[in-house]
C-alpha cells in the first residue's frame, strides 16, 4: 500500500492557512487602486505582480482563496450529505423509494451538469451562498449512486438481516452499521466534490456568472486576466496555479481514500 499523500496534505493545509490566517496578521489590501503600478511584473514590492487596475495580486489571490475554498467546501458538504441521505435511503428501504430515486437521478443526469449549472446560475443573482446552493444541487448525483450501490450490498449482509429480525430500529441500523462502512466512499466523494466545486465556480466566474465585484475568487481573478494574458501572464497564472494545486492535491487525497476503501473491501 502506498504512503499517505503528505505533500498534498501539506499543500492543502498551507493554502488554507494562506487564505484564512495570513490576512489576520498581515496588512493586505486587495482593493486599493494604484495608477502608477498597473500591470507590474512580480517584484520585491509586489511579489506576484499587479493587475490592470494596479491592485496587488498577492492580496487578491489570498482573499480570493477564501471565497473559492468556502464555495468548494460548502458545496461539497451539502452535495455529499444529500447524496448520503438519498443513497442510504434508496439502498436500505428499496422498492418504491429506490425506483423513485433512480427516476430522479436519471432525470438530473439527462442534462449535462455544467449546462444545468449555467442555466441555474444565469437566473439567479450571484453570491457566495447562491453559488454554494446551485453547485451542490447539481453535484449530488454521483455520490448518491455510489452510496446507493454500497447500501444495497450492505443491506444484503447477514448481520443486517439478523438486526432487522431482532427488531432493531431502522435509524439505529443505519447509523450503527451502515455509516461506518460508508465513510470511505463518503470521503472519496467529498474530496472529489470540493475540487469539482472549485472548478465549477472558476468556470462560472470565468464566464461572468460567478462572484461579482467587489467580491473576488480565483476564477474571477483569472477571468480578469484573460484580456491582458499576452502582456501580463502573471495575472492569470497565479490564480490558475492555486486552482491546479488544490485540485491536484484533493485528487491525490481522494485516490488514497479510494485505495483504503478497496483494501478494506478485499479483507471482507
Amino acid at each position: 500500500m502506498r504512503r499517505p499523500p503528505y505533500i498534498s496534505l501539506v499543500l492543502i493545509g498551507g493554502i488554507f492557512v494562506l487564505s484564512f490566517l495570513l490576512p489576520l496578521f498581515a496588512d493586505l489590501d486587495p482593493y486599493t487602486l494604484n495608477a502608477g503600478s498597473i500591470l507590474e511584473a512580480p517584484s520585491a514590492e509586489h511579489i506576484i505582480g499587479t493587475d490592470r487596475l494596479g491592485r496587488d495580486l498577492f492580496a487578491r489571490v489570498v482573499y480570493g482563496g477564501q471565497i473559492s475554498l468556502i464555495i468548494g467546501v460548502g458545496s461539497a458538504v451539502i452535495a455529499s450529505l444529500i447524496g448520503l441521505i438519498l443513497g442510504v435511503s434508496a439502498g436500505y428501504f428499496g422498492r418504491d423509494f429506490d425506483r423513485l430515486f433512480v427516476i430522479v437521478v436519471d432525470l438530473f443526469l439527462t442534462f449535462p451538469t455544467f449546462f444545468l449549472l449555467l442555466a441555474l446560475a444565469s437566473y439567479m443573482s450571484a453570491s457566495t451562498l447562491i453559488l454554494i446552493l446551485v453547485i451542490s444541487l447539481t453535484g449530488w448525483m454521483g455520490t448518491s449512486r455510489l452510496i446507493r450501490a454500497e447500501s444495497h450490498r450492505i443491506a444484503g449482509q447477514p448481520f443486517i438481516k439478523v438486526a432487522r429480525l431482532a427488531g432493531v430500529s431502522k435509524l439505529k441500523i443505519i447509523f450503527k452499521y451502515f455509516m461506518p462502512l460508508l465513510i470511505p466512499i463518503f470521503m472519496v466523494s467529498f474530496t472529489f466534490g470540493v475540487s469539482g466545486a472549485i472548478l465549477a465556480e472558476s468556470g462560472l466566474s470565468y464566464l461572468g456568472l460567478g462572484v461579482t465585484p467587489p467580491q473576488m475568487s480565483w476564477g474571477s481573478i483569472l477571468s480578469e486576466g484573460k484580456s491582458v494574458m499576452e502582456i501580463a501572464w502573471w495575472v492569470s497564472f497565479f490564480p490558475g496555479l492555486m486552482i491546479f494545486l488544490v485540485t491536484f492535491s484533493l485528487i491525490q487525497i481522494s485516490d488514497y481514500f479510494q485505495e483504503l476503501s478497496n483494501r478494506k473491501e478485499s479483507y471482507k
